[in-house]
């Protein structure tokens, strides 16, 4: 496979309550208003009625770690500055644009994907993006990370990959070549091609495979429909403090010491297990479509006796 260039804890197992993969109907009915009435001119977001206030509907989720905890991999003045710094201000500032608008109420996630806007970004999109990508960055790593997965992880990764080292070289390379400031995935690939309101950047009949991508600036896979599971940071905040400008350094040392397989796994598990039920669902609705369809048959035909028998 090749990295599509997309234009446009403890040491035990870490808990993912927030970041952990896209909450069960996130690809499917998102429930999201028919139309986010954002004017272009102003590109302002309709307010709903009445009085309104800013409130701090999202709050700044810490590291699961203590912000020390990835030294000396990762130091805690970096995380001070990264965290404690610029994932703060997207969380305030993605407060302060939602605020008494038709996204005040929506989940993170389902905020993400609306305000992507087929690419044409509305004004929330980069602040709430990345407070979910620095959300499930953290919780991509861990003390004592790094090493190789197992079970059906690995598994996976070698049938579509080639190799284990094949998908580190690949990964590497996404991360590496990713002009400017953005970031490289891991994802699941439980393939539609009409992805709603955005170009699906590796758009195949074959479903249910991993892949590695590389995305610019904010954006992430849930806008794809795809199923992230890892992610490494490429802004170049993320590693200055500890490796100024070699970033393929910190790239190599994340994946060999941060790392969290049990993540990934546990976030692949998850992902399937999303993926059978949309598919359970879409076969009830697709037999509910047929019976429908052969009622409106039967009611035509009787009607068509019923004249047959009057003449």
């Amino acid at each position: 496979m090749v990295a599509l260039n997309i234009p446009v804890a403890t040491t035990k197992p870490v808990s993912l309550p927030c970041a952990f993969v896209p909450s069960t109907g996130l690809h499917g009915n998102l429930g999201l208003p028919r139309t986010l009435k954002w004017p272009k001119k102003m590109r302002q977001c309709t307010r709903k009625d009445g009085p309104t206030k800013v409130s701090a509907k999202f709050e700044l989720k810490p590291p699961p770690y203590p912000l020390n905890a990835l030294e000396p991999h990762m130091s805690k003045e970096t995380f001070e500055y990264h965290w404690g710094k610029h994932h703060r201000t997207y969380v305030e500032n993605l407060n302060k644009q939602i605020a008494g608008t038709e996204l005040d109420g929506l989940s993170l996630e389902k905020i993400v994907v609306a305000t992507y806007n087929k690419g044409d970004l509305l004004p929330p999109f980069n602040n709430a993006a990345q407070v979910w990508n620095h959300d499930f960055f953290w919780e991509s790593m861990k003390p004592g990370g790094g090493g190789k997965p197992s079970g059906e992880l690995l598994e996976l990764i070698e049938r579509d990959f080639g190799s284990f080292d094949k998908f580190i070289g690949e990964f590497k390379t996404a991360a590496a070549t990713q002009f400017g400031s953005g970031w490289a995935w891991l994802a699941y690939k439980a393939n539609r091609l009409n992805v709603g309101n955005a170009v699906n950047p590796n758009p195949s009949e074959e479903d249910k495979k991993l892949a590695v991508v590389k995305s610019p600036n904010a954006v992430n896979p849930l806008v794809w429909d795809y199923y992230p599971l890892l992610t490494i940071d490429v802004w170049e905040h993320a590693y200055y403090l500890d490796f100024q400008n070699r970033r393929p350094d910190y790239i190599s040392l994340f994946m060999e010491k941060l790392v969290s397989w049990d993540a990934v796994s546990a976030r692949l598990e998850a992902a399937k297990a999303e993926v059978a039920e949309r598919e359970r669902e879409d076969e009830r609705k697709s037999v509910e479509e047929d019976k429908t369809s052969d009622s409106e048959d039967e009611g035509y035909l009787d009607n068509n006796s019923d004249v047959s028998e009057a003449e």
